[in-house]
């Protein structure tokens, strides 16, 4: 089994309005529902199929996500 040590803090944010690339730090137990696009301002939401914004627009899927699939788990929910 993988442990929680190994998942990966930061994901890279694309803004699909104007393409601005913004690296942040993910919280490891929370998902975050709100972000605000350094580049244009828009606030961005999670698609209806994802659980936050990293899922949605990151390169890499938030802590909890990366946890479920590390454990074989088909789906996982932030907390």
């Amino acid at each position: 089994m993988t442990s929680a040590a190994e998942v990966t803090p930061t994901s890279t944010i694309t803004c699909p309005h104007c393409g601005h690339l913004e690296v942040e730090v993910m919280q490891e137990d929370a998902c975050q529902f709100f972000y605000d696009c350094k580049g244009c301002g828009t606030v961005l939401r999670p698609k209806p199929w994802d659980c936050c914004v990293f899922c949605s627009y990151g390169d890499v899927a938030c802590p909890p996500i990366q946890q479920a699939r590390q454990i074989g788990t088909a789906t996982g929910c932030c907390g």
